[in-house]
C-alpha cells in the first residue's frame, strides 16, 4: 500500500466514512472544505507520526502540509528525506 493509499484510508475511516476511496481525489482540500477541523488536524498529525514513524516538529505545523492527501504524502517524503540526509 502506498503512502497516499494509507493516508486516504485513514482520512476516509476517520472523517469521511460514506466516501469511497476512488471518490476522494488526492488534491481535495480537506481543510478548506471543513472535512478536518483543528482537533481532526491534531489527530491526523498524531497518526502520521505513529504510522510513518516521523516526528512532526512545530516548524512543520503549516496547515499546507496537511491540506490534502497529496500534501500529506509530500510532507512525509520531505520529512523522510531530511532524516535520511541527517
Amino acid at each position: 500500500m502506498s503512502n497516499a493509499d494509507a493516508i486516504k484510508k485513514f482520512v476516509i475511516d476517520e472523517f469521511l466514512p460514506d466516501v469511497a476511496p476512488e471518490d476522494l481525489a488526492v488534491e481535495y482540500d480537506l481543510l478548506a472544505d471543513g472535512v478536518i477541523d483543528s482537533l481532526g488536524l491534531l489527530k491526523l498529525i498524531a497518526w502520521v507520526e505513529d504510522h510513518f514513524a516521523l516526528s512532526v516538529h512545530d516548524t512543520d505545523l503549516d496547515p499546507n502540509n496537511f491540506r490534502s492527501v497529496q500534501a500529506i504524502d509530500e510532507f512525509i517524503d520531505a520529512a523522510r528525506s531530511q532524516v535520511a540526509g541527517s
